[in-house]
């Protein structure tokens, strides 16, 4: 029993290493202000924000963010709280200050998504094989060639990146910022939860959460 508990603990470490491996290969770029260096804001209100082309697809994000860094520790502010913002417009960063200001938030969380890398992949295909048969020395043979025709549209899968920006809302300072990527899929809730998490994570070795 020794034995079995020994290989089920080194399973569970490895599988765990694996998921810390592949969260932290995920971030493509990081950069900190060192006057913010290990400034938690755990137990702190935060407001946040994800900007997305797809209205479906900046809600979803919206909420697995949400999840992650509430899971952190933090205390999500709502979008709405001050006033409409207009995602991507050059007054956006004022309008979520002003925002997080109304809401009693320390900082703002900004998330931009969007399609990373398009691949796209043939639908099924139906083979046809071509082939010759001859009798030599009693036994048969035969010889073919077979060929492979696409049959449908192309499934088309797409890569979605993100960039995470976290504002010191006194200041107006760029406190911790990160571009984060996820590999290509067709399931885009499960990509945006992967963008939340490591960037969650990311933020959190950085001494930000």
């Amino acid at each position: 029993m020794k034995i079995i508990h020994s290989v089920i603990a080194a399973i569970l470490v490895a599988d765990s290493l694996l998921l810390v491996g592949c969260a932290s290969d995920n971030i493509q770029a990081e950069w900190t202000d060192p006057e913010f260096a290990g400034h938690s804001l755990r137990g702190e209100k935060v407001l946040i924000v994800c900007e997305a082309n797809a209205e479906a697809v900046r809600r979803i994000c919206q909420q697995q963010l949400t999840t992650r860094l509430t899971a952190a520790g933090v205390i999500p502010v709502a979008t709405e709280v001050g006033g409409t913002v207009s995602p991507g417009t050059p007054e956006s960063n004022s309008n979520l200050i002003a925002a997080a200001r109304h809401g009693g938030a320390k900082a703002v969380w900004r998330s931009t998504v969007a399609p990373d890398a398009t691949v796209g992949k043939p639908g099924p295909t139906i083979g046809f094989g071509v082939g010759g048969y001859g009798a030599a020395g009693g036994g048969v043979r035969s010889a073919g060639m077979g060929v492979a025709v696409p049959v449908g549209p192309e499934q088309v899968q797409t890569a979605y990146g993100a960039n995470f920006v976290l504002t010191d809302v006194t200041t107006g300072r760029v406190m911790w910022t990160s571009k984060v990527t996820t590999p290509v899929s067709s399931n885009v809730a499960g990509q945006m939860d992967n963008l939340a998490q490591s960037g969650v994570a990311a933020a959190q070795k950085a001494g930000m959460l």
